[in-house]
């Protein structure tokens, strides 16, 4: 029997994880649960997975959680300090799954104590790659990814030689508004970036989706997970969402996974890894699918792929900046206080105005990433707060 934990039970990646392992029961013991405030539906999937123990990141919400687990032996805590001692909880495998810069530290406390990571949380290596992954070679932790992308390439590098590698291209679907004109765009609401034309997926990820901001973390994701120079990485938009990736080799060939948009493929491979397991997804159907069509992203409608390759030429804790400008550029968005397309001016005027501080110097330390998110931020929120 396998012991898992989900940092992240509540999100769309922890959801379809305990989806699953709940079709699997007996082969599965849960320990740990965590999600962010979404209290009742963490009470419901620790009852119904029989985890050892649930941890609601809000605090207040404490009495809540253990007034719904009343009578069933489920441990329940809450706060940062036990959402890290959850994370520590010895595992076979474990999923990060919490979204953004939080997500990061109860990420290594995971590598310190269990034998899998499997990784959704694609900010934990923009803002500290170095730092990630020297700790899972440090302990023994085998990290698996778990962004659709990643896996593709992942599965796409089975028996291959990273040094026969030419190439990576990864795929983005274009999101809400990959069909609008760019006058359009200035106009775009909320309720519009919020929906996804292919995918299932939170809010804050949607519309990372329509702004190619998550595109650009996944560039940024996959020079650090694999090793490879910023100038290899290709970027297209695929508007079907069927291929994930391609890798291409010196002799010319490209390897494509094709599979369709849901991430319990991506998060069931790593489940299961090293071996191949049957998944409730959908099979593709390529006569009904009739045509594969790609293009061009444009950069001056994304200006976020930009931003990551100046973030990957500038180095040092330049990620850890973009990340956190990002997220407040997003809080700002959903809050209506700036528009959709000044989301990226935020980030690029906080990467501008933070040069003077000397990121691109400073050392991956989780201290050092943890300040500049900080820092960043403010930053953020202060440039918001002059374009209103």
């Amino acid at each position: 029997m396998k012991t898992v934990s989900i940092l992240g039970a509540t999100g769309s990646i922890g959801q379809n994880t305990i989806d699953l392992i709940a079709r699997a029961p007996q082969a599965y013991r849960v320990v740990a649960l965590t999600g962010g405030r979404n209290v009742a539906q963490l009470a419901s999937d620790a009852r119904r997975l029989r985890a050892e123990v649930a941890v609601i990141a809000d605090e207040d919400a404490l009495d809540d959680l253990r007034a719904l687990l009343d009578g069933s032996g489920i441990e329940a805590a809450a706060g940062r300090h036990a959402l890290l001692e959850a994370a520590a909880r010895p595992a076979d495998w474990v999923m990060s799954g919490i979204v953004g810069s939080a997500g990061l530290e109860p990420g290594l406390q995971a590598l310190r104590h269990g034998r899998t990571l499997a990784l959704a949380n694609k900010e934990s290596l923009v803002c500290a790659g170095p730092l990630l992954l020297a700790e899972a070679q440090r302990h023994g932790t085998t990290v698996l990814p778990v962004d659709s992308e990643h896996s593709a390439i992942f599965q796409a590098l089975v028996g291959e030689d990273m040094a026969a590698v030419e190439r990576i291209v990864i795929t983005a679907s274009g999101g809400a508004f990959r069909d609008w004109p760019l006058d359009k765009l200035k106009k775009a609401t909320l309720a519009e970036a919020s929906s996804h034309p292919n995918w299932a997926m939170g809010q804050r990820i949607t519309i990372d989706s329509a702004s190619l901001f998550n595109k650009a973390m996944e560039v940024i994701e996959t020079k650090e997970f694999f090793g490879i120079s910023p100038d290899r990485i290709e970027v297209v938009i695929h508007p079907e969402s069927l291929i994930h990736a391609l890798v291409g080799f010196h002799d010319g060939a490209l390897m494509a996974h094709v599979g369709a948009p849901d991430m319990r493929h991506a998060i069931g491979y790593a489940l299961n890894w090293p071996d191949r397991r049957a998944l409730p997804v959908e099979r593709v159907d390529l006569l009904r699918t009739g045509t594969l069509s790609f293009r061009d992203p444009d950069e001056t409608r994304h200006p976020a792929l930009r931003l990551a390759r100046e973030v990957m030429q500038a180095g040092g804790l330049n990620g850890a900046a973009f990340t956190a400008a990002k997220e407040q550029a997003l809080d700002g968005f959903i809050a209506g206080e700036i528009g959709f397309l000044a989301m990226a001016e935020v980030v690029e005027e906080v990467l501008t105005r933070m040069v003077p501080e000397g990121i691109a110097a400073m050392d991956t330390t989780l201290d050092a990433v943890l300040g500049v998110d900080d820092r960043a931020r403010q930053i953020a929120r202060d440039v918001a707060a002059e374009m209103r």
